[in-house]
């Protein structure tokens, strides 16, 4: 692919090579030319298509800058860098509990766990009530009590 220089008329290939310069030296040098210009749009190509030197070069350049902002504040990257360890925990948490739950032996377990917690709702539950009626009788009792030392001072 050739790109039209602006030395040249774009009118035809007869004008064109009419205004060729017909100096085996001056073609030459143009030849040279093309190929540097090539030369360079091909390592810009290579750079560019070179995904792992990419990835490199933008993680020295992360860790560049990770570096140079623990400089300048080290509290601040040690409190970010504990709250972004502790963010991944929690991921890795849940992470494990869903797949926990998505075997059936895991689904058993978390229903067994599940039946459990209602079970001992249900108890501390009854304890309140019982607990609530022994009061109850209690101040019946007292209420009564009352009531017969009441009738014996009469």
């Amino acid at each position: 692919m050739s790109t039209p220089s602006s030395d040249r008329p774009a009118d035809g290939p007869a004008q064109a090579a009419a205004a060729e310069p017909a100096d085996p030296d001056a073609i030459k040098a143009e030849i040279e030319a093309t190929r540097e210009q090539l030369g360079r749009t091909v390592d810009e190509l290579s750079q560019r298509l070179d995904v792992p030197a990419r990835a490199k070069e933008g993680a020295a350049r992360a860790k560049d800058t990770a570096v140079e902002t623990y400089r300048e504040s080290p509290p601040t990257v040690i409190g970010a860098g504990a709250a972004f360890v502790g963010i991944l925990g929690l991921f890795q948490w849940r992470k494990r509990r869903k797949r926990r739950r998505a075997t059936p032996e895991g689904a058993l377990e978390e229903s067994r766990r599940a039946r459990k917690r209602q079970a001992e709702g249900a108890r501390k539950e009854r304890a309140a009530r019982r607990s609530a009626a022994q009061k109850a009788r209690k101040r019946a009792v007292k209420k009564a009590e009352a009531r017969r030392v009441a009738r014996r001072k009469r």
